[in-house]
């Protein structure tokens, strides 16, 4: 009979989660390609590198209903956009507002710049 190990002893311990390079950043606006809210725009809220997700406005809401912690806190349901896939999820071409791919360009003073593929504009990186 084999041993029952729980899964968070498997895990190597002390390694760091691996970081995933992503094509998008807090503020952008993107448009949802895959899953039950796809073709919906929305901004970037919260970007999730080590987990390789995106919370996007009025895309995902999930609801929890919460219990009061102390006897002055208050309880209800609340509604909350939930993070999804990276790769579900496109950047919008700034001449067209079509959804597009990105590319990257060095420039000579060493930043990267973002391109999109269809019309070859730069998508400016909100501040």
């Amino acid at each position: 009979m084999r041993r029952l190990v729980h899964r968070k002893a498997r895990r190597e311990r002390g390694r760091e989660p691996q970081r995933h390079k992503l094509h998008i950043a807090k503020g952008d606006t993107v448009r949802v390609i895959r899953g039950d809210d796809r073709g919906k725009e929305g901004k970037v809220l919260q970007v999730h590198p080590k987990r390789f997700r995106v919370v996007v406005e009025g895309v995902n809401v999930v609801t929890k209903h919460k219990r009061a912690t102390t006897e002055q806190g208050e309880s209800g349901i609340i509604t909350f956009p939930a993070p999804i896939a990276a790769s579900n999820v496109m950047l919008l071409d700034p001449k067209s507002g079509a959804p597009t791919r990105v590319r990257r360009r060095h420039d000579k003073d060493g930043t990267v710049e973002r391109i999109a593929v269809k019309s070859d504009q730069p998508i400016p990186r909100v501040r």
